[in-house]
Formats: structure tokens, sequence, C-alpha cells
């Protein structure tokens, strides 16, 4: 096993999972001036890489297509904050919040209602074998996948290839998938949020054919979307998706142990962890999610325990590919060949 801190006891040397609630709740507190400020550094060049990326049609498609994926990292930021929005940590006014998580919910492709709770069910069963599905990286265990049929075990091997997960499924879920509410196809609530986000897409969209004819959405709107889709794919994967993460069964599941010790601590560069919103400090946002993600460096900051439970760099985060099932013996995630070779993870 590699030298890494997943899952480490360190992070909990000082004190259990649950006990930290109560020191994180005193960072929920969002800064109505900073999160303006957030929206408007990462809203206000998006609306301008978009302008420009219009106006460089005219001289060079190649020059679009750049400006086209710059955009999209900023369109993968303006996801992050319609994040903290479905978490209510955006503003103190939640109103505010659900309207505007409502409006980034075109720009994202995302019904912001229909998000909201397919999220909201992710952050509660994250790590419980008996709650799978909604909201997540559908996990089978060793021995789930040993009882397959061989076709059964060619399906889920398909889905967790990374052509299919990084490669093909970005696209599907937020062009395809985000059209329907699907796992909440019951409520009227969810429906109006995927039908009224769909109205206000093809509007967009008919506005930019009409102006610009088919070249913005193809060089522009495209490649921006698929960009922040895929980033979006990868971050939620590697968050769960490591050797050492936590799962139980329902009558062993604890919230608290599970959000602490299942979420990663994705080290980044500057940069890029600026570009995510902080969302690497997941193990932090699955604990406590109200906190702003601008108040998630604070936390790190003064809690050295925390700062160093969970660490994985972008090398490492690499190796994650590899691994496909939970070893409920071991307590290990592995992949295909250890799992039917029948060995240890470490």
């Amino acid at each position: 096993m590699t030298d890494h801190t997943f899952g480490s006891e360190t992070q909990t040397a000082s004190r259990e999972p649950k006990e930290w609630v109560k020191t994180l709740a005193t960072y929920r507190e969002p800064s109505p001036v900073r999160s303006w400020f957030e929206l408007a550094v990462t809203l206000g060049p998006f609306v301008l890489l978009w302008g420009l990326a219009w106006w460089s049609l005219s001289y060079s498609y190649w020059l679009t297509f750049a400006l086209a994926m710059v955009n999209g990292t900023f369109l993968l930021r303006l996801f992050a904050i319609q994040h903290d929005c479905g978490h209510g940590a955006f503003f103190n006014n939640r109103n505010l919040s659900d309207w505007l998580g409502r409006v980034l919910g075109v720009l994202t492709l995302t019904p912001f209602d229909v998000w909201r709770r397919t999220h909201s069910i992710h952050h509660s069963a994250a790590g419980n074998l008996a709650r799978r599905g909604i909201g997540d990286i559908y996990t089978m265990t060793v021995e789930e996948y040993k009882a397959l049929s061989p076709l059964n075990r060619l399906k889920y091997r398909l889905y967790r290839n990374p052509i299919v997960l990084f490669g093909l499924a970005p696209g599907y879920l937020f062009f395809l998938q985000n059209r329907l509410p699907l796992g909440l196809m019951q409520g009227a609530k969810y429906w109006v949020s995927a039908m009224a986000t769909n109205l206000a897409l093809i509007t967009v969209l008919a506005v930019i054919l009409w102006f610009g004819g088919v070249m913005p959405i193809l060089l522009i709107f495209l490649p921006s979307t698929l960009l922040a889709a895929t980033a979006g794919v990868w971050l939620f994967y590697v968050q769960h998706q490591f050797e050492d993460t936590h799962w139980d069964q329902e009558e062993d599941w604890q919230v608290h142990d599970s959000a602490l010790k299942g979420s990663s601590h994705y080290v980044m560069p500057a940069v890029l962890q600026w570009l995510s919103a902080n969302i690497g400090i997941h193990h932090v946002h699955h604990l406590y999610s109200r906190i702003p993600f601008y108040r998630l460096p604070e936390v790190l900051r003064d809690h050295v325990e925390l700062a160093d439970g969970n660490r994985m760099t972008i090398r490492e985060s690499f190796g994650a590919i590899r691994l496909h099932l939970w070893d409920e013996k071991s307590k290990r995630l592995m992949s295909f060949s250890q799992a039917l070779r029948g060995r240890d993870a470490s």
C-alpha cells in the first residue's frame, strides 16, 4: 500500500468524527460580500470569455476553441457555486440561494431542484452499502461481483471503464440524463425543475443560433460544457473512489464516520483549487456541508489533523482509476484482478 494518509487514523486521533461537527459549525456563516465577490469573479470572466470566443469566430476557429476550453474551467466553478447554493451555504437567504442555483443550472445544464435532491441523498447515504444508486458512482462489493453472470460482469466492467466513466458518461449525464428527473419521476416539483431548465436552455440556444448560427454552439457551447462536465465527473470520482475509502453495511454505517473517512482531501495546485472552488477539501465538506467553499481553507489552517487526513495528490489520484470493487474483508477498494485472484489490496 502507498504511503499517503487515506482514511488514516491521524485525522481522528484527537476526536471522533461526530465530535468535529460542533467545531465545524463555527465556520458555517457565509459573508454576503464575499459570496457576491466570488460570483462576480466567476460569472464575469465566463461571460467575457464567451464574448471573446464569439468574436474570434471571424478570425480563427482554433482560437475560438481554445477560449472555449479556458471558459470551461469557469463553468466548472459556476457549478461549484451552484453546489454551495444547493447546500444553503452560499447565502443565508435560502430563497436567494435557490434562485441563483436555478439560474446557474441553465448554464450548467443541471436542473437545480432535481440535482439538490439527488445530491442530498448522496450526502445522507455515502458509504452505505444498502443505499447505493442515487447521486453516486455505483460500486459493487467483491462478493456481489463474483456472484454475477458473465454478461453482468461485462456490463459492470464497461460501466467502470475509464473510457466510459470519463469519456462517454459526462456528455450523457449533462446533455441527456439531466433532461429528465431520473430517480424522482413521481415528484411534480422535479418535473417542473427539469422542464423549466430545459425550456430556458432551449431558449438560450435558439438565441445563439439565431444571431450566430451553428458555429458558436459547436465551438464554444459544446467544448466548454464537455470540459466542465468531464472535470466535474473526475473530481466526484476521486473524492470517494480511493483505496482506503469507507463503506459499511446498514447496521454498522455511521454518517459522520463515512463523511470524514470516506471522502478524500484532493491536494491541487492553487489555480486548480481556485477553479474547483476548494471542492478537493471534500472530507470537511461532507462532514459539514453548510460551510461556504471559500471558508474550507480556514478549517485546514486551524486544524492540522484535518489538513493531514485523507490527502491525495493528483499523481496518486490516477491510481484510483484501476480500483473497482469494495472488499468487505480487507476494507479496501481493489481492482478486478486483485479481487478475482483473492489478493489483499495491501
